[in-house]
């Protein structure tokens, strides 16, 4: 039978090791171990957080699976899964531009590296709106609608209305595809079609439509595609 944690020697045990050499003295599982705190019956927690990686092969693959994923391994219910949930997502958010400084989006190059920082390597399908004002700094950043890959609806009225709250002037929407695959669907080209038909009598620009496909992004501003649609 596995001995806990806490019959280890003091210099052995991870969270001693984090507080006297620093957390890159640890290893995956032991950074794991530490969020999990204590293993289940037969396993301590270190080798919880072993079992956790052979799963999912690493932790970037970790980050990127479901919650309900986790929530399948023995001994990860509830705490354990939302301590390893958040602590993936507080990751994923310090990868994101500083937001206590306004973010300038004054080019479809700086919005697509923004975009994709925000959109890689995720399990479902997210569709986020950007709202910006007359000099092309973001105003607030929405995730409008989440879902199954090729299920997820935004509503345009809804899109229009926040903008109208927020006094915008211009949008930049996006979503990815879980596929890997950043090329435009026809439903695709269909939304944007309709966001420039509700957008223009308002006076609302919108100024691309990206699509985050792993480490590839396309741009339909770019790519001609938003031009093609707004003289349609």
């Amino acid at each position: 039978m596995s001995r806990g944690i806490a019959s280890w020697p003091a210099p052995e045990r991870p969270r001693e090791r984090l507080a006297n050499l620093g957390p890159h003295s640890l290893t995956d599982a032991e950074l794991l171990a530490i969020l999990l705190r204590v293993g289940v019956r037969g396993s301590s927690a270190v080798e919880l957080g072993r079992q956790i990686l052979e799963r999912f092969g690493n932790l970037r693959r970790m980050a990127q699976a479901p919650l309900a994923a986790l929530l399948d391994i023995r001994g990860v219910k509830g705490a354990k899964a939302a301590q390893l949930g958040a602590a993936m997502e507080i990751a994923r958010r310090v990868a994101l531009p500083d937001r206590s400084r306004p973010v300038a989006l004054g080019s479809t190059a700086r919005a697509a590296r923004y975009l994709r920082e925000r959109l890689r390597n995720l399990a479902d399908e997210h569709f986020r709106v950007l709202y910006l004002n007359r000099l092309n700094r973001l105003l607030e950043d929405v995730l409008a609608a989440q879902g199954d890959a090729g299920s997820v609806q935004p509503s345009i009225r809804g899109i229009i209305a926040r903008a109208l709250q927020l006094n915008a002037s211009g949008l930049i929407v996006a979503h990815n595809h879980p596929s890997g695959r950043a090329r435009p669907s026809e439903a695709d080209r269909l939304l944007t079609r309709d966001l420039i038909r509700a957008a223009r009598p308002l006076g609302l620009r919108l100024l691309d439509h990206v699509i985050v496909g792993g480490e590839r992004t396309f741009s339909f501003a770019d790519g001609g595609l938003l031009d093609e649609l707004e003289n349609a």
